[in-house]
């Protein structure tokens, strides 16, 4: 049985639940763009920074161990 009347979908319709993807505008795109940048700037910073505490707890732990 299949449907018939104004609502059901037609041959050239999507498929229903699958929205339709937007067209992104040049300033959409070149923001996104700066964005993973940026993203990518903030990890790289936080592993640099942990990898510094770690020398620094390194550092500090060995000057303990043969303190006098």
């Amino acid at each position: 049985m299949t449907a018939t009347g104004p609502d059901a979908p037609g041959p050239d319709d999507p498929a229903p639940g699958t929205p339709e993807r937007p067209v992104a505008t040049p300033q959409e795109r070149r923001r996104l763009a700066e964005e993973t940048r940026t993203e990518k700037y903030v990890w790289w910073s936080l592993g640099y920074f942990f990898f510094g505490i770690h020398i620094v707890a390194f550092v500090m732990i060995y000057a303990v161990t043969h303190a006098r």
